[in-house]
């Protein structure tokens, strides 16, 4: 059997295939096996899995994961050479794992044993939630969109951008959410059409745009969503701005839909930018799946061509970037239904003054 969206072999083909298969990557192993901590090696041999992390997480992890548990003080790959002493093929994520790591496996294995990259295969298998993962993320969502919506209500003419970034996520804090699910985007005037902009110690304009992309990690699912608001009087220009943008958003939800691909999604949005004449101001992706990761298969790009299934969490985001001017970008978490698609993110996107 293959995976459908990659023409390789799926996760549990793998496991027979191999006679292991060892996970590095936190959020895989969290994934797999229930385990949250900071440092763990997951040795997965058929349906067998053994976790091997520090004495720090001795309890934890007891209380976290039906996994055999190995407590080891010191290079937890080196805790491997024992259990792959009989094995010839390992496999390994060999899009998430250093140089100086592989050497350390490699260096562990018997004369003639083979480490073998099993490529995105576990990040594609987490592409489709389950019914719980979603309802996680409906939380994340939720808890996101208050943090907006009350943070917002603290906005005065003398904040700086980074006052404003720490309103929302001590908001974020306050609604429930564990931590921000990546640094939180305010950028004001010019700067909003720097579209991963740090926030800074400029002061909001007194009139002029401002982006703000925000996310939030719930029980460790993500969510995303960027709301660009004006503050002060508007002009013709910006207004004509955010029209195209909303309606290049709106056009790429309408798109999602189970089987469409990504790529598909992504035209859909720079079709209508192209209409108004921003298609080339226009310099990312329109999306990206996320979950337990803020980035996260499938990508909404113009090339990609992933299928859509239900069940996958991704995020729309369109944006124009016009340089001495600003930028504008409206995204929501969108969840892929049996019949289409559900906008998770509660946030209403119509032009907002302040």
């Amino acid at each position: 059997m293959t995976n459908a969206q990659t023409d390789t072999p799926d996760f549990d083909t793998l496991r027979e295939r191999y006679d292991a298969i060892v996970v590095t990557t936190l959020q895989n192993v969290r994934y797999l096996c229930g385990f949250t901590g900071s440092n763990a090696v997951l040795l997965i041999r058929g349906k067998a899995m053994t976790l091997f992390t520090d004495p720090r997480y001795t309890i934890q992890a007891k209380t976290e994961t039906q996994a055999k548990v190995k407590i080891v003080r010191g290079d937890l790959l080196a805790a491997l050479e024992e259990p792959l002493a009989r094995c010839s093929m390992i496999g390994f994520e060999n899009r998430r794992i250093s140089y100086a790591a592989v050497a350390n496996l490699q260096k562990r294995l018997k004369a003639g044993a083979a480490l073998a990259g099993i490529e995105d295969t576990i990040e594609r298998k987490r592409m489709v939630k389950s019914a719980a993962e979603i309802t996680l993320i409906r939380e994340s969502v939720n808890i996101n969109s208050q943090a907006f919506e009350r943070g917002l209500k603290h906005f005065r003419p003398d904040m700086t951008e980074s006052d404003l970034a720490a309103e929302l996520d001590y908001q974020q804090r306050l609604a429930g959410a564990e931590k921000p699910a990546f640094d939180t985007i305010v950028a004001s005037a010019e700067r909003s059409a720097l579209p991963h902009a740090h926030p800074t110690g400029t002061k909001l304009p007194r009139n002029g745009l401002l982006l703000i992309d925000m996310g939030s990690f719930r029980r460790g699912y993500a969510s995303d969503m960027t709301r660009t608001v004006h503050i002060g009087r508007a002009s013709a220009k910006v207004r004509t701005l955010y029209k195209a943008v909303l309606e290049a958003q709106l056009a790429a939800i309408d798109a999602v839909k189970p089987d469409v691909t990504t790529g598909r999604v992504d035209r859909a949005a720079r079709a209508v930018l192209q209409k108004y004449g921003f298609e080339k101001a226009f310099v990312h992706s329109t999306g990206h799946g996320l979950g337990l990761e803020i980035h996260e298969p499938p990508r909404i790009g113009k090339r990609d061509k992933t299928r859509l299934c239900a069940g996958m969490a991704i995020t729309i985001e369109p944006g124009v970037y016009l340089e001495g001017m600003g930028g504008i970008r409206i995204e929501d978490t969108v969840l892929v239904t049996a019949s289409g698609c559900e906008i998770l993110t509660p946030t209403p996107k119509e032009f907002t003054v302040l």
